[in-house]
């Protein structure tokens, strides 16, 4: 399972632990990844995804799973939340989404 945010695309990335005597050692830095099930309001149905805690405030921000996935740019999403952008798209509720 990659550790990468299906939502945000939001990945591992490298830097170094620094000890007091200034010796550096690679080490990653993960993001912070929950399984967790979004409900889709134009589709009516519940979709599990493995997002960050940052990607699940800004869903909440937004106003739920419609709006941000309306907003999202598709090159950040998972090949499973495009199927939903795209399902949410061609349920043609995307202008009750927008409004």
């Amino acid at each position: 399972m990659s550790r990468r945010c299906e939502l945000t695309g939001k990945g591992p990335m490298t830097g170094n632990n620094v000890s007091h005597a200034k010796n550096r050692t690679r080490r990653r830095f993960l993001p912070n990844l929950n399984d967790t099930t979004l409900a889709s309001e134009a589709l009516g149905r519940n979709f599990k995804l493995r997002i960050s805690a940052h990607a699940l405030r800004s869903v909440d921000h937004r106003g739920g799973l419609d709006k941000f996935l309306a907003k999202a740019k598709d090159s950040d999403l998972s090949d499973n939340a495009l199927k939903i952008k795209k399902a949410i798209a061609k349920s043609g509720s995307e202008a009750d989404v927008l409004s």
